[in-house]
């Protein structure tokens, strides 16, 4: 079974036919809606979160079909799907990546591959004295951030590739579940040309989804070492400087949420920054789901906050459509703060 498989077959059994199966494409292409991100935290997804933002529309509705037609999912009608006994079967036997971790990394995996693949390319070509070449990487940020580690890197020029070298090698013998080849086939470097995903798909004997996957589970677990465990290396901890910001708010959502801090009504709110009532109740869920401290309380009185969530257990559903029609006196919004406050605890 493939790992695109294994990881559909896994969301879809989260969501537990209350959503379409097009909310799974939307998880993996990381799109910034209120629903997605909601879903996210609803299901327990956050991993999975902006994995895959290459894969189209076309490409997941081909994966979905040969997954019905194997019979490891079936559909129940309006796009909703469930698990086959067959596919509840491939699902508990099947492994998921063991390092992604998309709601993390999702926003920095590129710049970061970015970084990596232009700093193996110049220390390299610094090694053997070439400096006629052109850059792989066209971003000039990147280009701004080698010339930075460049500068401030505390290390002879001769002397970094090997040590580059030597810090990566150490990263990839700690991580026993992750493949290197998916990385290093590539990079570019002294009179050798990296490889594309597709080339490499096939050097590795991989389906193209798969080695897509594979690639970014090996960025993340690059990204989570060098993080947690990096502090003792000279060159790799540059890779993140400035990456890892531990911010999971909208630029949009904070300044929302400034303005609620200085008292103003989610009215006032939407007439000052000139946007929908409904776009700053979205900020509010956002900042529900992120701020373990932040109160619904003002908007959700604490009786109603508690029948919501009885409501939602009783009938084990996160739908709102079906948690509304138990309680009319609740909004939308209001069943919505108390799901992203207390849904996935």
């Amino acid at each position: 079974m493939q790992q695109i498989e294994s990881i559909i077959l896994y969301c879809s059994n989260q969501i537990n036919r209350e959503r379409t199966i097009y909310s799974i494409y939307h998880l993996l292409n990381g799109k910034k809606s209120s629903q997605t991100i909601q879903d996210a935290h609803l299901f327990s997804l956050k991993k999975f979160f902006g994995i895959y933002d290459q894969l189209s529309r076309e490409d997941f509705e081909e994966i979905i079909q040969g997954m019905l037609n194997k019979s490891w999912m079936k559909i129940i009608g309006n796009h909703r799907y469930c698990l086959t006994s067959h596919g509840m079967t491939l699902l508990e036997a099947g492994q998921l990546p063991e390092y992604i971790n998309g709601w993390n990394y999702n926003h920095v995996t590129n710049l970061f591959w970015e970084r990596l693949s232009l700093l193996i390319q110049v220390v390299s070509n610094i090694m053997f004295g070439e400096t006629k070449y052109i850059p792989i990487q066209k971003n000039q940020e990147v280009h701004k951030w080698i010339k930075f580690f460049l500068k401030n890197v505390n290390i002879p020029k001769i002397e970094i590739g090997s040590t580059a070298y030597s810090e990566l090698l150490e990263c990839f013998k700690a991580g026993s579940s992750v493949d290197p080849s998916l990385v290093v086939f590539r990079l570019t470097g002294f009179h050798q040309i990296g490889l594309t995903p597709h080339q490499a798909a096939r050097q590795l004997n991989l389906n193209i989804h798969d080695y897509q996957i594979g690639f970014t589970n090996t960025l993340h677990y690059l990204l989570s070492y060098i993080k947690e465990d990096g502090k003792q290396y000279k060159i790799l901890p540059y890779l993140i400087y400035d990456l890892m910001q531990n911010d999971e708010l909208t630029l949009t959502t904070r300044k929302t949420q400034r303005l609620l801090n200085q008292g103003y009504t989610l009215d006032m709110i939407a007439n000052i920054r000139k946007l929908k009532l409904s776009t700053i109740e979205d900020h509010l869920v956002e900042l529900a789901l992120n701020m373990e401290g932040f109160s619904i309380d003002s908007y959700v009185d604490k009786e109603l906050q508690k029948e919501i969530l009885e409501i939602s257990q009783r009938i084990a559903t996160k739908q709102l459509k079906l948690i509304r029609e138990k309680i009319m006196n609740a909004t939308y919004f209001q069943i919505r703060l108390v799901l992203a406050k207390y849904g996935d605890r």
